[in-house]
């Protein structure tokens, strides 16, 4: 028995333990494999590899310590592994259910990339001779109006920016019609721009929200870009925005149309793809992804013009006293 062996059995002795105990020295190549540094052998070896004497051999608490370290050190890489495995168990949950991918689009196709909607709906039908006092003009016949609105690949406005559908709502027939033209390719945008001058008369008068800020002078550019003639120049434009702020500005939390359209048409719309969304579901379509926000986009844009239309009968008749000074929009 060696040393190390005969000193721990001594120390048990005195302490009056009986139970066997497992030699240190089984455990060192364990220790050797946990990277420890001291075992019997290897530490005089190395001391005098350096050409430095062993003041005493290693005590039997150094192998005791070193034991328990590893032991320690052994339980942290554990549960280091099992978050680790906890992690990787989250990370490969299956994925929410998402809509179902489709590249079908309504509409009759006009020309290659170029899709035409038209419906007719029954509608509040306004007088013959519509009433623009609050909109500070005098009066328009009723099948002279046209309530427009675009949905573009972006919200600045600018060169880049370009109208990726057109929708429009006119009375017709005893019936609110409303067409709808938009794109599935960058090369048909000037046929749908001509499609649309084709809407346009000289004694239209075009009824928009927020419209003369942005719609109408986009369309300006883009016809610019496309070397065509701008249609909507010169002509008559009541945009709604401007005398709901002046009437509501005190009363309403701020003057959108879709708060416009709950208060005044009680409309509340479900499901509803926010405008901010258009460009993305438009963009994800172009590059070969699903056309289900797509289809949602042009919902979007038809309750659009709808609404303009009721908003308009509903201000049929405000006269300029209704409504105070102008004013922003919160």
């Amino acid at each position: 028995m060696s040393s190390l062996a005969a000193r721990l059995a001594m120390l048990r002795k005195q302490a009056g333990s009986t139970a066997p105990q497992e030699s240190p020295l089984k455990r060192l190549p364990q220790i050797e494999q946990a990277g420890a540094t001291f075992t019997q052998a290897s530490v005089p070896s190395r001391l005098a590899r350096t050409g430095k004497a062993l003041a005493r051999p290693p005590s039997e608490g150094t192998a005791l310590c070193v034991g328990a370290a590893s032991a320690a050190m052994g339980a942290r890489d554990l549960a280091a592994l099992r978050r680790m495995a906890g992690v990787r168990e989250r990370l490969i949950k299956p994925p929410a259910p998402t809509r179902p991918h489709t590249r079908e689009v309504p509409g009759e196709e006009l020309s290659p990339g170029l899709r035409y909607i038209e419906q007719r709906f029954a509608w509040n039908e306004p007088p013959a001779e519509l009433d623009l006092t609050f909109a500070r003009l005098t009066t328009a016949r009723r099948e002279h109006v046209l309530h427009f609105d675009t949905e573009t690949t972006g919200l600045a406005g600018g060169t880049g920016t370009r109208a990726f559908m057109i929708g429009a709502a006119d009375w017709h027939e005893g019936a609110l019609r409303v067409r709808q033209l938009y794109i599935t390719a960058m090369a048909a945008e000037s046929a749908m721009l001509r499609a649309f001058a084709e809407w346009i008369h000289g004694d239209t008068v075009l009824v928009s929200y927020n419209g003369k800020s942005y719609d109408a002078p986009l369309l300006a550019t883009r016809y610019r870009l496309a070397r065509m003639a701008n249609p909507l120049l010169g002509l008559t434009h009541v945009d709604l925005l401007h005398p709901m702020r002046r009437r509501y500005r005190q009363v309403w939390e701020n003057c959108k149309m879709q708060t416009a359209e709950r208060r005044l048409l009680r409309i509340v719309r479900e499901d509803d793809l926010p405008g901010s969304e258009a460009p993305r579901a438009w963009l994800t379509y172009l590059r070969g992804g699903s056309s289900a926000d797509l289809v949602r986009v042009a919902e979007h844009n038809l309750q659009d013009v709808r609404s303009l239309s009721g908003l308009l009968i509903a201000a049929h008749g405000w006269s300029v006293q209704d409504v105070s000074p102008g004013c922003d929009e919160n």
